[in-house]
């Protein structure tokens, strides 16, 4: 993404810095909501046991640093705000006298704690974390990735060592250690957070071992955390005024704030959410309950909507396990290409549960399963299988959702990197039966921590404003005969039971 031209400049800049799982990006967008120049950089994936999967943080904000000056060297105009969103749950813990982190940070994709989550169900516990944090005892959330820190990892939480997650990470970096701090949202994920009361829970802390010393203060997602130092990139004084979860920073990006409206990011995962209002739900199986945002009402008061989601956990890496474990594509773009020169898969059927099986299943021990190969398979059924993967699982989260909450999906809002595919949006309009729309800025995660941090700023002055930037670029209506896309939704099913409790433990 090239820098806008000075002439090209709207007003106010806002620098959206989105640290995602295989790779950072920063963006600065105009008042308009328009791209102006943007830099990606990946970073280092380290796999040490099979289902576990750590970064260096260090490695993170160096390339969250590095970006960030890549786009400032390229803009001739001051940025009003900076807003940060990140990978969830995936869990850092460094020291306050050093700055140095004390651990590799523990994804979000990680399995270790399985079997703990599992021990923990069958304590009995699982009622009382489901009320409390709206989530499940699953070890993709960060608070038995934390016991384990402190435990087999050998870390001491002593007063001198901080928890967060990685926007946290980045906010006491962006501040010379001046800010230990978090949002709703990203508080929201960790299981140790009452997302009614707002607050941590002293008994999900007692639970699981963690002193209330080690965690960050939780504030709205929209509000000035605090200021750079000159020791970054962007240079000093500029405020960093927005913070929010990648899911629920794309919720923003795609102006869903009105009860009902729901949106798909096609990441390396793949998460839907539905903004269900002011009120908190009471807990829906095979989903999460979720703190869509805190903003301020501009009454004096903040505003907190919430969220179901549904939370896949593999699509996007699918494409990279085809370019770097297979090997049978180079490039990431060549997917769709690839996958739209069959018409179908040819009877063969991916499961992507690498790293098990997220909503609606909730399944750690779920394996990936190729199914239905014969001797006429190619490499392109192989990738048209990794897309319908992709609007296979949107499915079985959709209908979850519908029913369980009473709110009908009439259109999906889609973005994300694999949004970009036509094939994907036809064939996601077919399995829901509803129009598909992609916006035409599809950075709507960056783009949603960016209006969460120019609202503080007043850069924008309500979101009645920000949701009047939302243009429509592809709709995609779903096709009169469904016949075909139940079918092959019959056989995604039945590969699904396949996949389900393939490993012990």
């Amino acid at each position: 993404m090239k820098p806008a031209r000075d002439s090209d400049l709207l007003g106010p800049i806002v620098l959206a810095l989105d640290a995602g799982t295989t790779s950072v990006r920063a963006i600065a967008f105009d008042r308009s909501g328009r791209a102006l120049g943007g830099a990606q950089r990946e970073f280092p994936q380290y796999y040490p046991r099979p289902g576990w999967v750590e970064h260096d943080p260090e490695e993170i904000w160096e390339a969250c640093d590095a970006v960030m000056g890549e786009v400032v060297a390229g803009l001739r105009a001051p940025i009003a705000a900076i807003g940060i969103t990140d990978q969830r749950e995936t869990v850092v813990v460094w020291d306050r006298r050093t700055g140095r982190p004390l651990h590799r940070a523990i994804v979000w994709q990680d399995r270790r704690t399985a079997s703990r989550c599992d021990q923990l169900r069958e304590q009995g516990h699982l009622d009382h974390v489901r009320k409390t944090t709206g989530l499940v005892l699953d070890p993709y959330f960060s608070a038995t990735k934390l016991e384990w820190v402190f435990g087999e990892g050998g870390v001491r939480p002593g007063p001198e060592v901080a928890f967060g997650t990685v926007d946290a990470w980045l906010l006491w970096k962006l501040t010379g250690g001046a800010v230990h701090a978090t949002d709703v949202t990203n508080a929201s994920r960790t299981m140790l957070f009452d997302i009614r009361s707002r607050r941590w829970s002293p008994e999900l802390c007692e639970l699981f071992g963690v002193p209330a010393h080690v965690l960050p203060e939780v504030r709205a997602s929209s509000g000035r955390f605090g200021i750079t130092t000159d020791e970054c990139a962007v240079g000093p004084g500029i405020p960093v005024s927005g913070v929010a979860g990648d899911q629920q920073a794309a919720l923003f990006g795609q102006g869903c704030f009105t009860p009902g409206m729901t949106k798909n990011t096609y990441g390396t995962g793949s998460f839907v959410l539905m903004n269900v209002g002011e009120q908190c739900p009471p807990p829906v199986d095979g989903l999460l309950t979720t703190i869509a945002w805190t903003i301020p009402d501009g009454q004096g008061g903040e505003l907190t909507h919430y969220a179901l989601e549904g939370a896949i956990f593999v699509t996007g890496a699918a494409i990279q396990w085809l370019r770097d474990g297979l090997g049978i594509i180079s490039d990431a773009s060549e997917t769709g290409p690839l996958a739209e020169s069959v018409p179908d898969t040819g009877g063969v059927v991916l499961v992507p549960a690498f790293t098990g099986l997220g909503s609606p299943w909730w399944d750690p021990y779920a394996r990936g399963t190729l199914i239905g190969i014969t001797r006429g398979t190619t490499r392109a059924h192989l990738a048209r299988a990794v897309v319908e993967a992709m609007a296979y699982q949107t499915r079985d989260v959709v209908e979850s959702m519908t029913e369980a909450c009473g709110h009908r999906v009439h259109t999906l809002r889609a973005d994300g990197g694999a949004s970009v595919m036509p094939l994907l949006l036809r064939l996601q309009a077919d399995q829901l039966q509803v129009s598909v729309s992609r916006p035409v800025v599809q950075e709507t995660t960056a783009l949603g921590a960016a209006y969460l941090a120019g609202l503080a700023e007043g850069v924008w002055g309500s979101v009645d404003e920000v949701a009047a930037n939302w243009m429509l670029d592809v709709e995609v209506k779903p096709s009169a005969d469904r016949a075909d896309a139940d079918a092959g939704y019959e056989r995604w099913r039945r590969a699904v039971k396949r996949a389900r409790g393939w490993v012990d433990s």
